[in-house]
């Protein structure tokens, strides 16, 4: 399995095509071990905070709920 890795300023050529890639692989939970699937994990939430209109079809799978610090 190859793992993608992105730098700050790599968030803004990111597209469409390659978060369904990512979403895809989460729902299939097909990984060789746990950290992988951990690492699409992380890499979809950081796109999430840099390029939210990307990864909204696919928040259920980042889990993130909404609190209130106070």
């Amino acid at each position: 399995m190859t793992t993608v890795t992105l730098k700050e300023e790599d968030y803004s050529s990111v597209t469409a095509e390659e978060v369904a890639q990512i979403a895809a692989r989460l729902e299939l939970d097909d990984y060789s071990t746990p950290f992988e699937g951990l690492q699409d994990w992380h890499l979809l939430r950081a796109i999430a905070f840099h390029r939210q209109e990307l990864v909204e079809p696919y928040f259920y799978l980042l889990d993130i709920e909404a609190y209130d610090e106070s």
